[in-house]
């Protein structure tokens, strides 16, 4: 646990080391999201919106079946799983949407005019909520299952979400640089809080056995 706390204090401190940039930051910000947001067109639109829209879906289908598969199944490491998986999400939803209202910074196209949206949300910018809640999930499932084959192709997924937010002119680069480090430390706060409880769990039984 202790090790946890440690990893806790620096994922806080990467964060306010992320929102303390100054403005050559902020310069370079804006101009990586020009270059990023001036290859939209009709076919990179479509498909980016695409990626984008399918953050919401697949995120909450994976814990939804790791449950389903885990309760009919009767196995105790996949329902683990879908619970952990559960808390990341949670724990990320709650930290970026929390951050979000507390900066209440503008989107991009609200303060520079030459940003083209794909489409006008009202919420703010700061963090990224679709990369964090995609980082989230792609880190749980890269520590349930450390094979190359779920780890590659959920961090690709995580990453494309990532650039599809900047692609349509929805966020700065650092909203979603900040929304990864959030996804991926909620995720690994709630595995390793899961951890914590199963031993101490454990040891409980194991004291009312003896």
């Amino acid at each position: 646990m202790e090790k946890t706390i440690s990893f806790v204090a620096r994922y806080i401190l990467v964060l306010l080391l992320a929102l303390s940039y100054d403005v050559h930051a902020q310069n370079t910000d804006i101009d990586l999201l020009r270059n990023i947001n001036g290859t939209r067109g009709s076919n990179a639109d479509a498909v980016m919106n695409g990626i984008t829209q399918s953050t919401y879906p697949l995120a909450f289908a994976t814990p939804a079946t790791q449950l389903i598969v885990g309760y009919i199944r009767h196995d105790k490491q996949t329902i683990q799983n879908g619970w952990q998986t559960v808390g990341s999400l949670g724990t990320t939803v709650v930290l970026a949407y929390g951050l979000k209202y507390a900066i209440n910074r503008s989107r991009p196209y609200e303060t520079y005019k030459d940003i083209v949206p794909y489409h006008y949300d009202t919420d703010p910018s700061f963090p990224s909520g679709h990369t964090s809640i995609a980082f989230a999930n792609a880190t749980s499932l890269s520590l349930q299952y450390s094979k190359w084959y779920v780890i590659a192709p959920a961090y690709l997924w995580a990453g494309a979400i990532g650039y599809s937010r900047m692609q349509l002119g929805m966020h700065y680069p650092s909203d979603v640089l900040a929304g990864a480090i959030i996804g991926a430390g909620s995720a690994f706060i709630a595995y390793k809080g899961q951890q914590w409880l199963l031993k101490r769990k454990q040891k409980k039984i194991k004291g009312i056995v003896e």
